[in-house]
């Protein structure tokens, strides 16, 4: 069974058709530039650009990088254009798709599940909190299996912060930081969630999730375990298409 998953995030906006058997990928995703400013017209192109590559005419699962109740309303929108705010986003997208089934899900929700489902949550039980960084800090939560919502711990106040303007993987770029000294600032984010959560796993995802052999190492005195997706930058499209799968 195939369905198709939109990943937008702060720079981009990829998809592609996914395997549900398999957990994966069923074509090589197509990844366009998210514009600038990321108003919800502009994403709204960049999201049918991407669908009508691939020729797809079935449901569409979409990630948001920001708060989604109800399944559709956006509630918060830290690092795309603030007119996301209050917008019913499954209308919005259904119609700039031709009418097409539309699920809208926060971005580093869907990339949990998959990880839960697929990757390096597969049958862990207790809390388990998987961390996006890119653009900015996405979060997913899970309790015993269960995901609660729409956690964004990465708004946290870390030094007087946002947890994630100090220790995103953008804040490395911006800031030129090695890959030791950008560990360190995520070490004490991962030492004050644990303190908040107590998680016995920590999921590192993102993009960063591909060279995890060159910071994991220098992350030390946390007692949970800690490991990296293993869907690594495709777990938030191959999650957006597991909850089109299942709509609420």
């Amino acid at each position: 069974m195939q369905i198709f998953g939109v990943d937008i995030g702060g720079s981009g906006i990829k998809g592609a058709p996914v395997d549900l058997d398999r957990g994966d990928l069923a074509q090589e995703r197509l990844k366009v530039l998210t514009p600038q400013p990321a108003t919800p017209e502009g994403v709204a192109d960049g999201v049918k650009q991407v669908v009508e590559h691939f020729g797809w005419s079935g449901p569409v699962g979409l990630t948001f990088p920001g708060v989604v109740t109800g399944g559709s309303t956006i509630r918060t929108a830290a690092n795309v254009d603030k007119s996301w705010i209050d917008t019913d986003a499954r209308a919005m997208f259904s119609e700039r798709l031709g009418g097409l089934p539309v699920t809208v899900v926060n971005d580093a929700d869907a990339a949990g599940v998959a990880e839960m489902s697929f990757g390096a949550g597969r049958d862990r039980r207790g809390t388990v909190i998987l961390l996006t960084f890119g653009t900015g800090i996405g979060s997913a939560l899970f309790v015993d299996g269960a995901l609660v919502p729409n956690t964004e711990l990465g708004h946290l106040e870390l030094q007087g912060h946002d947890a994630e303007k100090r220790a995103s993987s953008k804040a490395k770029d911006d800031h030129e930081l090695t890959w030791e000294h950008w560990a360190h600032r995520v070490q004490k984010y991962l030492a004050h969630v644990e303190m908040l959560f107590a998680p016995e796993l920590f999921i590192i995802g993102g993009g960063v999730s591909r060279k995890s052999e060159k910071f994991l190492h220098f992350i030390e005195d946390i007692k949970a375990e800690i490991v990296p997706a293993q869907l690594q930058n495709n777990a938030g499209i191959v999650g957006a298409a597991m909850r089109a799968a299942k709509p609420e």
